[in-house]
């Protein structure tokens, strides 16, 4: 199967669009109001139906509380969530939406149980562990990626145009998610870089 693309922090609908030409499977919102990459509902409303068909839409949150999430479902046609917080499987399964778990690597951690903990999760996003929330454009040793995970993985955390071929060769991810790696500044995405790093994953499938 080809990897997936998910491009995130979509603040615009140029750039939601830019990414929908360029071959992206997916693009993502944060709802995450500390995030300088945070996009108001109807700002996200507005770029979603700009989206052509089949282009997935992603909200990203982090600990929100569920009346939130609802009040984000009822305002935006997101087909996917992904949480980033410190949520558990019977929060994440309340929204009747698909959802992504996101995980923050680093040594020691047990990716193995951690994937295990989520069984209703479509995929299991990788992330780099920073302080705070989200990966800050951070790679991490993709080494402590263990095998025999139960979920699919998304790879993500410090993707660009120059590592994702190489990645996507040593992961082999299901999907890849960038954010940070296809900007000029944050929340502002440089449709050049979007090109390449599609192309780039592409490149790793030959």
């Amino acid at each position: 199967m080809p990897v997936r693309i998910k491009i995130c922090g979509i603040t615009r609908i140029t750039d939601g669009r830019a990414a929908a030409d360029a071959g992206a499977d997916a693009i993502g919102f944060v709802f995450y109001p500390k995030s300088p990459r945070f996009v108001a509902l109807e700002r996200a409303a507005e770029i979603a139906r700009a989206m052509p068909p089949f282009v997935s839409i992603v909200g990203l949150f982090v600990n929100a509380d569920a009346a939130t999430v609802r009040e984000t479902l009822a305002a935006v046609p997101l087909s996917l969530l992904q949480f980033h917080g410190d949520e558990d499987e019977a929060y994440c399964c309340q929204f009747d939406r698909p959802y992504l778990k996101a995980a923050r690597m680093r040594p020691g951690f047990d990716l193995l149980q951690y994937a295990a903990s989520f069984p209703s999760a479509q995929a299991i996003l990788l992330d780099a562990f920073v302080e705070g929330y989200g990966g800050a454009g951070h790679t991490f040793d993709w080494s402590l990626i263990p095998s025999g995970l139960p979920r699919p993985v998304v790879l993500s955390g410090g993707l660009t145009v120059d590592n994702v071929t190489e990645a996507v060769r040593r992961v082999r991810p299901a999907a890849v998610d960038v954010s940070s790696g296809v900007e000029m500044s944050k929340g502002v995405k440089d449709h050049a870089k979007i090109a390449a790093f599609i192309a780039g994953v592409r490149n790793a499938e030959v």
